[in-house]
């Protein structure tokens, strides 16, 4: 998996939307949307809010924890805390990206917003190298992943289970049976 799968399964996340236009329900697989009335909040999945947006249909309404302030304690709380503290979305980075992509004029402080996601996503970063160097430093067998997204898990999965795998072929190489290590001949 990639980020590029991580944001689709991000764009089953359901965000508010204020449509322009009217139109009954929808009846699809995933569920029913609507119905679409102007000027009335509608819960939409994201990907339909941004192809919405896209085509000047509708106004999109940032989620709850998307304000200024809000995410100012949140970096400060992770910067505090040793362990990974609970973040506001499972997916916070991939909808930070996409809707300050698509609809950046509906999100008051854009470019605050957008600095505060990045602030948060490297102290996570941070955080998570350093426990990766001490998990590697120890020779621990497993690791607990609490409060983790699945894109931070996927950034860093694959050079961390590349780190191991190296680090088990040279243990393996060091420690020969002693029948191994004299032949004569």
């Amino acid at each position: 998996m990639d980020a590029a799968d991580v944001e689709f399964l991000a764009e089953k996340e359901l965000v508010t939307i204020i449509p322009n236009f009217s139109l009954d329900k929808i009846y699809l697989i995933g569920g029913d949307l609507g119905p679409f009335n102007p000027g009335l909040p509608v819960d939409v999945p994201l990907w339909l809010a941004v192809s919405l947006k896209q085509r000047q249909k509708c106004r999109v309404l940032p989620p709850s924890w998307m304000d200024e302030e809000q995410l100012e304690k949140l970096r400060d709380h992770e910067r505090k805390e040793e362990m990974f503290t609970p973040v506001p979305s499972p997916y916070y980075m991939e909808l930070t990206k996409l809707l300050l992509n698509h609809a950046s004029d509906n999100i008051p402080k854009a470019d605050a917003i957008r600095t505060l996601v990045k602030d948060l996503w490297d102290t996570r970063m941070a955080k998570l190298r350093v426990s990766a160097d001490s998990f590697v430093q120890q020779q621990e067998a497993h690791a607990k992943l609490d409060n983790l997204t699945l894109l931070e898990i996927n950034t860093s999965g694959a050079f961390l289970t590349q780190a191991l795998n190296r680090m088990y072929k040279l243990r393996t190489n060091l420690q020969l049976p002693e029948s191994a290590q004299s032949q004569d001949f």
